[in-house]
């Protein structure tokens, strides 16, 4: 396919290393801070760190990219107790005019000197629920879909805030959106979760997640996942 220019230029770049405690856990989403330029390698980008490595970051979540005009529509929804804009979320990379639908799973993305590919969308967690004041926010992002999507490092190099996020490759007919869609269908479909375990370049902890669930027959719980560990 022809290249294609998603977003002109970046809205914002950011990273963090500090990690400290949010509602009794330990989080490293409310201490990024705006950088001109992220240095990337192929497993992690110079100063940024996760507070929990099993869920968070390693090669196929090197960078998280999160759409700016979200936060609007979250703070329309009345699911913040304070205002709160990039990077509240946690993400390293903010744009506007680029979402879920025009993103596909696979779609290899060159910022700058960096090639990179879409691996999954963001699995909402609990943490989002401490971060911004709502019970429920993870959960509306998980029925939403707006989650933005992680990328693993095809090619390291420097990303600027003033380069251009360009398409180069679309391998998949899945979008970001459709991906979230599927791995969170409230009831079980063998058919569809196979589609979405086949589909190249699938982070493989989805992978292996929707196997095991053909396998069993079952969806596992998300409660812990959406809600944390229940108080005594």
């Amino acid at each position: 396919m022809v290249p294609q220019t998603l977003v002109e230029q970046i809205s914002g770049l950011y990273l963090g290393e500090a990690v400290v405690e949010l509602g009794g856990v330990s989080s490293g989403i409310n201490h990024k801070v705006r950088t001109r330029e992220l240095r990337v390698a192929t497993h992690a980008v110079a100063g940024d760190s996760q507070a929990d490595p099993k869920h968070h970051g390693g090669m196929e979540r090197v960078l998280h990219h999160f759409p700016r005009e979200h936060y609007g529509q979250y703070r329309r929804w009345d699911l913040m107790n304070s205002f709160k804009d990039a990077p509240a979320m946690g993400e390293n990379i903010s744009t506007v005019g680029l979402d879920e639908t025009q993103v596909n799973i696979g779609d290899i993305i060159k910022i700058g000197e960096v090639e990179l590919q879409v691996t999954q969308p963001r699995s909402p967690c609990f943490k989002l629920n401490l971060q911004f004041g709502h019970n429920d926010f993870a959960l509306a992002m998980q029925q939403s879909g707006r989650c933005g999507w992680f990328y693993r490092v095809l090619k390291p190099g420097t990303i600027y805030e003033t380069d251009s996020i360009v398409l180069s490759q679309r391998i998949t007919d899945i979008s970001v959106a459709e991906a979230m869609h599927l791995y969170f269908l409230p009831e079980f479909n063998a058919e569809q979760y196979q589609r979405l375990a086949d589909c190249e370049g699938l982070a493989a902890t989805w992978v292996n997640s929707l196997q095991r669930r053909i396998e069993n027959r079952v969806i596992e719980d998300w409660q812990m996942r959406l809600y944390g560990p229940k108080k005594p």
